[in-house]
């Protein structure tokens, strides 16, 4: 059981919703680009074009969210440490709030572009200031528990994405895919409500304002200082990791079920309206099964940070990722059974996020935490940026779109593995204190 004051919990619960609407945020187009790209590019929905496209413009779209979301993480974590971390939540909220609805007006596939980047920079950002916060204010013996428990909302967020995107295309607007994405993206509004309550129930954490009284602000360039260098690059490289293998998965999860479904619904000759329906359902499925692993595996990081230590819990979880990975898209398995076994991919490639809410602030000083934390968790989507990108550009050049992503997917099972060649720089924090 997780103690904490009736402030240290108000706090971890702010910080909670504030990333889980992030991810909420960041992730709808996931669940709607099947849809939204064929309408905006005047294609028909279900044909061999149209799902080409699709693979096409998601890996491009997630590429430009990733540099969006890392180019934010970046600059608001250094303006987390100069102006606090309560400011930086409201603004960065409200950026990821209105960006998201703003996608619900596009005319176009560049206005589209343009409002998830204005969305990605608040993602990245909020991420920054929020790891920041709940880091400093809870105390030292229940950080790592209250870290993964804040990146719980990770799964949450997009088990709420999952929830709306089916009560809106699959319950109220079943059978108009033209419009029921822009709906789904108008939800995000949802945001602007936490971004009221932020300045009402949180204050800047003492430690913060201790620092700021006595140094002068943090400057991205002392991250690469002969002190803090070994730190940045052990944080980088383990996010970078993890972020390649989750971003060229996730980012497929809703087009990969959507494939299966309509070559199920081919072969039964369906009509479109039960078509629509069951492809709704088993994107549901297959994201569903992927969040809940996701949400085991976060709390599963706490045991094993624990007691065995972050640099042997980062290797498990990496061969771990592999291995569910390859299995997955490499076994001739049906379509439905691959959907399911989302679930133990989310365990591992997605459950291992929940240690760099404890694992980067732990690495970092109090006047560096917030540009620190920001730079390793959020730089490392500019690479990562190339993963969908590659993934979606291979897999829509086959003659058969469904065929080649579910082959291309498997050789991402490969890039887990880069997290044990970097091993040798990874800086053990197991037992340490949070630096002042």
């Amino acid at each position: 059981m997780i103690r904490l004051n009736r402030y240290q919990w108000i706090v971890l619960i702010v910080a909670w919703f504030g990333w889980g609407f992030g991810v909420f945020a960041a992730l709808l187009f996931n669940y709607v680009a099947p849809n939204c790209i064929s309408t905006l590019l005047g294609l028909t929905l279900g044909t061999p074009e149209a799902k080409a496209a699709t693979l096409f413009w998601t890996g491009l779209l997630a590429s430009i969210l990733l540099c969006g979301w890392g180019i934010g993480g970046v600059i608001f974590g250094q303006v987390a440490d100069r102006i606090g971390r309560r400011k930086t939540l409201i603004v960065t909220i409200l950026l990821y709030a209105l960006g998201s609805a703003a996608c619900a007006f596009a005319p176009n596939i560049w206005w589209l572009i343009l409002c998830r980047f204005i969305t990605s920079l608040g993602v990245g950002g909020e991420w920054a200031a929020g790891a920041a916060l709940v880091a400093e204010v809870v105390p030292e013996k229940t950080r790592v528990e209250s870290g993964a428990l804040l990146y719980t909302s990770a799964p949450a967020g997009l088990f709420l994405a999952t929830f709306v995107n089916y009560q809106i295309a699959g319950v109220l607007l079943p059978g108009n895919p033209e419009i029921s994405w822009r709906y789904v993206f108008l939800s995000g509004l949802i945001s602007v409500i936490l971004a009221a309550i932020v300045p009402i129930l949180i204050k800047e954490p003492e430690r913060w304002q201790n620092t700021q009284r006595n140094v002068t602000p943090a400057k991205i360039s002392e991250l690469f200082s002969r002190q803090n260098l070994p730190l940045t690059v052990s944080g980088f490289l383990m996010a970078l990791a993890a972020l390649l293998t989750w971003w060229s998965c996730n980012a497929f999860i809703p087009v990969i079920a959507t494939g299966f479904a309509q070559t199920v619904a081919s072969a039964q000759n369906l009509d479109k309206l039960a078509t629509s329906t069951l492809v709704e359902e088993w994107k549901t499925l297959a994201t569903n099964s992927f969040n809940l692993g996701g949400l085991v595996g976060t709390l599963l990081t706490v045991p094993l940070s624990k007691y065995v230590g972050r640099k042997k819990m980062f290797m498990a979880y990496f061969i771990l990722s592999s291995f569910c990975i390859m299995i997955t898209f490499g076994l001739p398995l049906p379509g439905l059974v691959r959907l399911y076994m989302y679930f133990a991919i989310g365990l591992s490639v997605f459950g291992v996020f929940g240690s760099f809410t404890y694992y980067l602030p732990e690495l970092f000083s109090t006047r560096l935490r917030a540009t620190g934390s920001g730079f390793c968790y959020n730089f490392g989507r500019l690479f990562a940026a190339a993963g969908p990108f590659l993934v979606g550009s291979i897999a829509s050049s086959g003659s058969n779109a469904l065929n080649s992503a579910v082959e291309t997917l498997f050789w991402t099972g490969f890039i887990p593995l880069l997290g044990l060649a970097f091993m040798p720089w990874v800086v053990e924090t197991k037992g340490k204190i949070l630096l002042d």
